[in-house]
């Protein structure tokens, strides 16, 4: 039986299913239209707030625009917020981002405190001999030499050890002498008589005689043409000035004896660092010969002259050395931890109220009195530049973590969470102290409690820099400049050329030629490596201010102090992050003393890399073209692009 045909299929069979056909095409089409523009409505719902529109752009590349969060399609960077309603107006210093894009900018912020914070020293330098415990063995009285016990340098010899046999016939006159006072002193004693024969036998002394070898002379009761000189000290033989058989003048050294039982430890430290230096401080230092073990020892003198060829100050310790294991020559790496007050001054808790030898800084007592070795007047530790504990608890520094301020020149910007403001935050130019460890002193322009960005603050202050508002580098109105890519491109005021002489650019060339050492390490992976070269950097720096003339001292100065400080962090950097994180600071300023003073015989190109420091982007120079990136190294050695030629043949 044949089912019979339904409407569907009667209407296909009809003259009429094209027309119906194009007539439902039409229809689906349409439908598909107001649902899009329904979708559109509910996007742009979720970005509005009070009806405005939400619009998104990327900090590195101003001219994307879009009405979602996401992605910069340029460089990958997460969108920030271009403008974001509030309910109150704005300040031009502020800013306002939604709950979801203050997330996306991973904004973290930290209160400012009052705290105690340590600032860490490093140093260098070698083991060298106590000055005061050399011994020079000399000729009292001419004669020759028929005899040395000692043959070689580097022989122990204990107090009492004979040395020399000396043939002297000037001592057989001196014997002489005593033995007839004797023989009249045995006779018939008289005053006179008893104080020639105590200066008979003093004469004697006096040319090296012991009180032994006296008493064998008078015993014996003839004169002897041979002296033995022996050992005052217990020691080291450290020079040999003489031979057997040579014919030695009064005054003729002999031998030279260094007592080794404690050793002096010259430190060469940096001028910035003076100020967390003080006599009598405890100090850690390190040997090559002894990983692992710690030394310990006191500050005894702080060098009153600045070596002016490596701008270091010699810095001694005095440190014993009973088991002999320290050994002059020997490198060693040294630590100082000065605990910074209010004031800035060092504090120290062992000496809160105690009293300090200024010479033998070992010697501390709890009251006035005098130095048991030199007997001079021992002074309160708080005129050597100390803070007593106990009388500095309300003096506690106010501080903020190193990640807080964004840094250009002299000037520093903090952004801070308002309160009772949810989402708002607010540039303030602040007043920094110095860096102690991984805290900056603050001087002015916060208080405790506020609550400061230590995280996400330069996409703050990216954001405020492309709505042409005061930054970081843009302290009142201003528009931040364009760079090659037409990022926005926060840069300080362009330093102002000046005619350096030949000799300042050659000595800024050699400088340049330890930043190039550091740069290709790093692009290699080498931390260490770049950490060895950036010492070299900071001696070619100081090198290089030795021929600053006096006219350009100030410029110089302003320029090269940061160049300066961003070398002293990477040389210290114990990893390879951290050596990166310094190089950027360090290549800014290096650039910017270069088109200052200029450089001799190199050529410098500048490089960027947008993907730098999650996506902040950083420079950094090369004597060469190709990329050699050092932000990420073996990573991506080819990211990034050259920016400008900043010297050479153009």
């Amino acid at each position: 039986m044949e089912s019979k045909p339904n409407i569907f299929q009667k209407l296909w069979q009809s003259e009429l299913r094209w027309p119906v056909l194009i007539a439902l095409l039409l229809a689906f089409l349409a439908g598909m239209l107001v649902r899009g523009g329904g979708g559109a409505d509910m996007t742009h719902a979720g970005n509005t707030a009070g009806g405005k529109a939400q619009v998104w752009t990327c900090s590195m590349h101003p001219q994307i625009r879009q009405p979602a969060p996401g992605t910069c399609p340029i460089c990958g960077m997460e969108l920030i917020p271009l403008a974001d309603s509030a309910d109150e107006p704005l300040a031009e210093t502020q800013l306002k981002l939604s709950p979801y894009a203050a997330k996306l900018a991973g904004i973290r912020t930290v209160p400012v405190a009052r705290r105690y914070v340590e600032a860490e020293i490093n140093m260098s330098g070698k083991i060298d001999y106590d000055e005061t415990r050399l011994k020079y063995i000399t000729a009292r009285v001419p004669g020759r030499i028929d005899n040395m016990f000692v043959d070689y340098t580097g022989t122990p010899v204990r107090e009492n050890d004979h040395l020399v046999d000396l043939y002297s016939p000037e001592l057989i006159a001196a014997q002489q002498e005593l033995l007839q006072t004797l023989r009249s002193a045995r006779s018939g004693s008289s005053p006179l008589v008893r104080n020639t024969l105590e200066a008979a036998r003093e004469k004697l002394r006096l040319w090296g005689l012991t009180d032994g070898q006296i008493r064998e002379i008078e015993q014996r009761g003839t004169p002897s043409d041979h002296l033995t000189i022996y050992s005052p000290v217990r020691g080291v033989v450290i020079r040999r000035n003489a031979t057997k058989g040579m014919y030695v003048d009064t005054g003729t050294p002999i031998y030279t004896i260094a007592d080794l039982s404690q050793v002096w430890v010259m430190l060469d430290a940096y001028e910035s660092d003076l100020e967390w230096i003080r006599f009598g401080q405890p100090v850690e230092f390190y040997t090559e010969a002894y990983p692992g073990e710690t030394f310990k020892g006191r500050i005894f003198f702080i060098d009153p002259v600045l070596n002016p060829a490596t701008r270091t100050v010699k810095v001694r310790l005095n440190v014993a050395n009973p088991d002999g294991k320290l050994k002059p020559e020997m490198f060693v790496r040294a630590v100082v931890r000065s605990r910074i007050s209010r004031s800035g001054r060092v504090m120290d808790a062992e000496l809160a109220g105690k009293w300090i030898s200024p010479m033998h800084p070992e010697i501390i007592k709890d009251r006035p009195g005098t130095c048991d070795v030199c007997g001079m007047k021992l002074v309160r530790a708080e005129d050597l530049g100390y803070v007593a504990a106990d009388a500095a608890q309300a003096e506690a520094p106010l501080v903020i973590p190193v990640s807080a301020p964004l840094i250009t020149g002299k000037r520093a910007v903090v952004y801070l969470a308002l309160p009772g403001r949810e989402g708002v935050f607010e540039g303030r130019e602040v007043l920094l102290g110095p860096r102690a460890g991984d805290y900056y002193l603050v001087r002015e322009g916060l208080n405790e409690g506020d609550e400061v960005v230590v995280n996400g603050n330069f996409k703050l202050d990216s954001d405020l820099q492309i709505k042409a508002r005061p930054s970081m580098m843009s302290p009142v109105e201003g528009t931040p400049g364009k760079d090659h890519a037409g990022h926005a491109h926060a840069e300080a005021a362009d330093p102002i050329p000046v005619e350096a002489p030949a000799k300042l650019r050659e000595a800024i060339a050699a400088v340049f030629g330890s930043y190039v050492a550091i740069q290709q390490h790093l692009s290699q992976d080498q931390g260490a490596e770049a950490a060895g070269s950036a010492a070299e950097m900071v001696t070619a720096l100081q090198t290089a201010k030795t021929t600053v003339p006096p006219e350009l001292r100030e410029a110089w100065q302003t320029a090269a102090e940061p160049l300066g400080a961003a070398a002293k962090t990477l040389a210290a950097a114990a990893e390879i992050t951290a050596a990166r994180t310094a190089f950027e600071p360090l290549s800014e300023s290096l650039y910017r003393l270069i088109q200052q003073f200029g450089i001799s015989g190199r050529s410098v190109y500048r490089y960027h890399c947008p993907m730098a420091f999650d996506n902040k982007g950083a420079d950094w120079l090369q004597d060469k073209q190709g990329v050699e990136n050092p932000y990420f190294g073996s990573a991506m050695f080819r990211c990034g692009e050259e920016v400008e030629k900043v010297a050479g043949n153009r």
